[in-house]
């Protein structure tokens, strides 16, 4: 094993003795330390030399020394201040890695990316997610519309399992639909707890979401048909007429009018949200604009 190889745990721990560094776990820090879980995640991104890529969350630079041999520029998103200089140490020997120290949910990656990857044929997100802000990160850059070709994402298993469930499933839900929105999704690997330091309470799931020329299907006002598809889960239990109910303003004075615009949409009033697929929602969302008094 050569000595830039982040990703084992005697390495790690030498880095972590050298700079004294102790895990937050409100950052949900959990450094990988499998080289081969690592060479997996860069074949299923099909990166190459022409490619730009960036990484959210790069801990001591454990995959971030892997992507850059294959990148031609990487690009990554580090919160924590403490582990810039540790970044800079493990990353030396490359000069196509920009490390910028930023919250990802508050950087204008769009900017980023025109600054850093304006030179790449293609631009990938290739990351291992911190567990707490999984979705405010993925939704924040799908629904931004940048130039992102693909993910390649490491996420708790049961998340991930969510982005690929299919209607009528317990894992089936408003982040099935969002992400199936803007992307087709697959499976790519379980990774298990034990790879990580320090390990965290569950398996992760690496999942490829390949951003589609154009949105699944076609809604003339993508900020209804999110707050429909979200408004739909509130109480799973409930038919999707009870969760509109509480959704929409005056609901009691016009609930005639709400099982118009359901039954028109082709949606019972009976059914679950969760029987609904993209295609539900979508219809919903364009026929709403018939019934200006619904007002969400």
């Amino acid at each position: 094993m050569e000595y830039n190889d982040i990703a084992t745990p005697s390495r790690t721990k030498q880095l972590l003795e050298q700079y004294g560094f102790k895990f937050k776990k409100s950052l949900g820090q959990n450094f990988l330390i499998d080289t081969n879980v690592i060479r997996n995640i860069i074949d299923a991104a099909g990166i190459d030399k022409t490619s730009g890529v960036i990484e959210i969350g790069p801990g001591m630079g454990s995959l971030t020394e892997q992507l850059a041999k294959h990148a031609k520029h990487v690009l990554a998103f580090e919160i924590d201040q403490r582990l810039i200089p540790i970044l800079g140490e493990t990353l030396s020997p490359y000069d196509n890695v920009t490390v910028i120290n930023e919250d990802i949910l508050k950087a204008n990656v769009s900017e980023a990316i025109n600054a850093h990857l304006s030179e790449c044929d293609q631009v990938f997100v290739v990351a291992n997610l911190p567990y707490y802000i999984t979705t405010p990160i993925l939704m924040g850059l799908l629904e931004q519309h940048l130039n992102i070709n693909s993910y390649v994402v490491m996420m708790q298993k049961e998340v991930g399992e969510r982005l690929t469930a299919l209607p009528s499933t317990k894992a089936y839900g408003s982040l099935s639909i969002a992400v199936q929105y803007y992307t087709d999704v697959k499976r790519v690997m379980v990774v298990p707890k034990g790879v990580f330091m320090p390990p965290p309470n569950v398996d992760s799931l690496v999942v490829k979401l390949t951003t589609l020329d154009k949105p699944r299907v076609q809604v003339e006002d993508e900020q209804l048909f999110f707050k429909l598809t979200r408004g739909a889960f509130v109480q799973r239990r409930k038919t999707i007429l009870n969760n509109y109910m509480s959704l929409i303003q005056e609901s009691k004075v016009h609930k005639e009018r709400i099982m118009e615009w359901l039954e028109a949409s082709g949606v019972a009033p009976t059914r679950r949200g969760e029987s609904l697929d993209l295609n539900d929602y979508a219809n919903l969302a364009n026929n709403m604009k018939k019934y200006p008094e619904l007002v969400i």
